[in-house]
């Protein structure tokens, strides 16, 4: 079992930066894709962004530019540095992992495994 834990969230105002961490357990962290996810109210879970084992990435539309996601396998954290914040940026914003060692990353929320409990981030304009 996979543990995911995420943390960095809270409140900026509009055009200000975050950056969200994951920390994920497991020896075969290397060897795992990651994604962030988001859900706003009344909103589907949809992808912001995501990381392959090889450093292949996914950037949504609406963050690319501001958003950078990197790894660190040595401490077996993944991050989410967000900048330029905007109001429609407000969510909670999910980490989730997969085993793959493979160069795929993954954008749909079915294709992760587990879950982190989510962290809030809220964007105030």
């Amino acid at each position: 079992q996979v543990q995911v834990v995420e943390s960095g969230g809270g409140l900026v105002q509009a055009g200000g930066s975050l950056k969200l961490s994951c920390a994920a357990s497991g020896r075969t962290f290397s060897s795992y894709a990651m994604g962030w996810f988001r859900q706003a109210p009344g909103k589907e879970r949809e992808a912001v962004a995501a990381i392959g084992s090889t450093y292949y990435r996914y950037y949504a539309d609406s963050v690319k530019g501001r958003f950078t996601i990197s790894r660190d396998n040595a401490k077996n954290t993944v991050y989410l540095q967000m900048n330029s914040l905007k109001p429609e940026d407000t969510a909670v914003y999910y980490c989730a992992a997969r085993s793959d060692s493979g160069v795929n990353v993954y954008t749909r929320p079915t294709s992760y495994d587990y879950w982190g409990q989510g962290t809030q981030v809220t964007v105030s304009s």
